[in-house]
């Protein structure tokens, strides 16, 4: 089972400053996470994560991407058969 705060960090909100900002309902989240489903816990407080998302972002440096060639696909040619 996972913790609430990789369950934050997946939901990219920063958990240590969500505790520090509001800690009676970081504390209420936690109480109702330990006794629900992450996927039903998600369902009762989706509006007040997507809010609590933009109050604290989680701040983490993006992963660089490396260069990746680019495929192009193969062109599907058709040969036609011989009438006789």
């Amino acid at each position: 089972m996972e913790t609430f705060e990789a369950y934050l960090a997946k939901k990219k909100i920063d958990s240590e400053a969500f505790r520090k900002g509001e800690p009676a309902q970081w504390q209420d989240f936690v109480t109702l996470f330990e006794q629900v489903h992450p996927d039903s816990f998600t369902a009762q407080k989706l509006f007040l994560i997507n809010a609590i998302r933009r109050r604290y972002p989680l701040t983490e440096e993006p992963m660089k991407k490396s260069p990746v060639a680019k495929v192009r696909p193969k062109p599907n040619i058709r040969i036609p058969k011989h009438p006789y």
